[in-house]
């Protein structure tokens, strides 16, 4: 018996067991698995890659891939949100790496970190999630922020990271690691709220 076939309705149905159902191939469980998780992956997309419609394709790439992988989820490592979303942000980040034609200036970081920090275009567009993120870079110590942002959103690597910023290769790891942490307990916290 499928998941929307056991006389649940599928706005009811937990997202493990929509996820499950998803691997089915039923349409009406694709269907609500795509509205209840839409917002918050084209969310993430549009935050890191900054383009509508290029945020489209990822999203619309995030959940072929939740189909085709549905089987690997494991509860245990994190919600079916978190995963979605990880994987949106891997596949965004890889859009923006595909079409980086120029390195960013350092100059540009202070203005990157602004955007990610507020804009009202990324208010309109991205959802409660990137809202929250954006809010948790935010609190961030200035080093540790711009550090996040060039690993996450630049998908710069620490070496990278360093080079840039004229540290040592261990205090970029440091505030890729720290920030990290502090937004995933910032973001956690607001989530128990």
């Amino acid at each position: 018996m499928g998941v929307g076939r056991m006389g649940l309705p599928l706005e009811r149905v937990s997202d493990e067991a929509l996820l499950s159902g998803l691997a089915t191939g039923d349409p009406e469980i694709a269907v609500a698995f795509v509205r209840r998780f839409q917002r918050a992956v084209y969310g993430v997309a549009v935050a890191v890659v900054g383009d509508p419609r290029i945020a489209e394709d990822v999203a619309q790439q995030t959940f072929e891939r939740a189909w085709r992988h549905a089987q690997v989820y494991d509860g245990r490592r994190g919600s079916v949100g978190a995963w979605l979303t990880a994987i949106a942000h891997n596949l965004a980040i890889d859009a923006v790496r595909a079409r980086r034609a120029t390195p960013v200036s350092p100059e540009d970081l202070e203005t990157l970190v602004g955007i990610v920090s507020e804009t009202p275009e990324r208010r309109a567009l991205a959802d409660d999630a990137a809202e929250r993120v954006r809010r948790a870079v935010a609190a961030l110590p200035r080093e540790q922020a711009r550090a996040l942002v060039m690993a996450g959103i630049y998908g710069m690597t620490a070496r990278e990271v360093a080079a840039f910023e004229g540290v040592p290769l261990g205090t970029a790891k440091t505030r890729i690691r720290a920030g990290t942490i502090k937004v995933r307990a910032l973001l956690e916290s607001e989530g128990t709220r």
